[in-house]
């Protein structure tokens, strides 16, 4: 269906977005004091995309975006195999945003095991370009297997 192939692209590029520009907060020690911090950077978009509201909604759109790409293909396309890249990358990014979400409210000090804070906390810039590659791939070549 073209709608989910539409908002496969954009939360992809949103994710993309939101993984690549994010600052380092989420990996940050938090301290707990009484001084309000300066949460406002002037622009409203970056404000956007750092709110924690943001982040949750988009990503659980992008996993369940990702897995229904998984069932849905572009016209006449391959089931599964044709929108994998895609699906794959709404899934990945998706839970990159959640566990960025969840670590930034988490109120007792969370640590993830290594292999999660190496595969996706350290590497999430890296995740946000694959995610802005694999959506720009996918809009320009609707049909291509695998994209």
């Amino acid at each position: 269906m073209l709608q989910f192939y539409f908002l496969s692209i954009l939360l992809n590029l949103v994710t993309g977005l939101v993984l690549f520009c994010e600052t380092d907060r989420a990996q940050d020690d938090f301290s707990f004091s009484s001084e309000p911090e300066e949460t406002s950077s002037g622009n409203p978009i970056l404000d956007l995309m750092e709110s924690k509201n943001f982040k949750l909604v988009l990503g659980v759109l992008s996993v369940l975006v990702g897995l229904l790409k998984l069932l849905s293909v572009v016209q006449d396309g391959v089931p599964v195999v044709g929108d994998l890249l895609p699906a794959v990358a709404g899934l990945v990014g998706g839970f990159c945003v959640l566990l960025q979400f969840y670590m930034e409210t988490n109120s007792i000090d969370y640590a993830p095991n290594g292999l999660i804070q190496k595969l996706f906390v350290d590497s999430r810039r890296t995740i946000g370009i694959c995610c802005l590659v694999v959506a720009t791939l996918h809009f320009v070549f609707p049909r291509a297997i695998f994209l």
